[in-house]
């Protein structure tokens, strides 16, 4: 039985492409969490004026990867120590945050956070951890974005780096 978990941390096509490498997930979809607009779209959401953060929701196989490797991953591939942004892409739709889905979840990224925090690999850590309310799936179009448009600038100076480090995370793991 398949289980899902939610995560912000930059671009969603950042994320959507590094967790589709990941075995065990077995879909990835784009879309925004967070805030208060019913049904936002992509420029709403990047206005910054809606509370949403660009989200992945992952379906995965928690007998294949558990949820602590998912998030592992999720700090591997983002900078929790920048607020309201990753890199270039700066505003509260690029905010980091954990939306957990029941206590175990919500222990398990707590936890992690507090290990992270605690180990001083970063002055400060802003990922926030917040229970879903509701995720809207982004435009089409923003589906499967680094497969679409694998050649573009952005797909290899932002997008490909990340997915290099989670190469490196699952042959560490023994996956890879």
């Amino acid at each position: 039985m398949s289980e899902k978990a939610y995560l912000a941390g930059g671009c969603f096509w950042c994320l959507e492409a590094a967790y589709k490498l990941v075995p065990g997930v077995l879909e990835v979809v784009s879309g925004y969490a967070g805030g208060d607009k019913i049904n936002p779209s992509y420029e709403q959401v990047s206005s910054g004026t809606t509370g949403h953060a660009e989200t992945v929701e992952l379906e995965f196989d928690p007998e294949l990867i558990s949820y602590q490797s998912l998030l592992d991953i999720f700090f591997k591939i983002h900078d929790p120590s920048q607020k309201n942004g990753q890199g270039a892409d700066i505003g509260p739709q690029y905010r980091s945050i954990i939306f957990y889905l029941d206590d175990e979840q919500k222990d398990i990224a707590q936890s992690t956070i507090d290990k992270l925090r605690d180990s001083g690999q970063f002055k400060h850590i802003f990922t926030e951890l917040k229970p879903l309310e509701r995720f809207w799936r982004a435009e089409e179009h923003h589906q499967n974005y680094f497969e679409k448009h694998p050649e573009q600038a952005y797909c290899q100076v932002v997008i490909r780096p990340k997915m290099e480090k989670v190469n490196d995370y699952l042959k560490e793991a023994g996956n890879g």
